[in-house]
């Protein structure tokens, strides 16, 4: 599968790395949401998190705790941050290779996004 997430660990497109291991590949957010967002990437396509087999849950947790040591690094972890991973499209994901969102460098509400609300009439 040639994702765009796939082009970028090939470096065909270019993008801000900022870690990079033989598992994963963390670059920042071109649409960031927060002071600090990036997004960790495997480098095995997977394309949704119900794709992901039992072979995978390693992988998936070493991108957990790969958001946690660059949480660290940029200095957030101990005032906190917020991890997401996105399914299909009403989740909002818009690349279908997995990804975990990481963000930091402010106070995050809950919840993330209202909706409006509309009562039939």
């Amino acid at each position: 599968m040639d994702s765009l997430f796939t082009k970028i660990i090939n470096r065909e497109i270019p993008a801000e790395i900022i870690y990079e291991d033989d598992q994963v590949i963390a670059f920042n957010d071109i649409n960031p949401q927060a002071p600090f967002h990036a997004l960790i990437v495997p480098k095995k396509h997977i394309a949704t998190l119900n794709d992901i087999s039992s072979e995978d849950e390693s992988l998936v947790g070493h991108m957990i705790k790969t958001a946690a040591v660059i949480a660290e690094r940029e200095g957030f972890a101990e005032t906190g941050y917020r991890t997401v991973f996105n399914c299909n499209e009403h989740g909002g994901q818009t690349v279908y290779h997995i990804h975990l969102h990481l963000l930091g460098g402010k106070p995050m509400g809950w919840p993330p996004y209202q909706e409006t609300l509309k009562t039939p009439v």
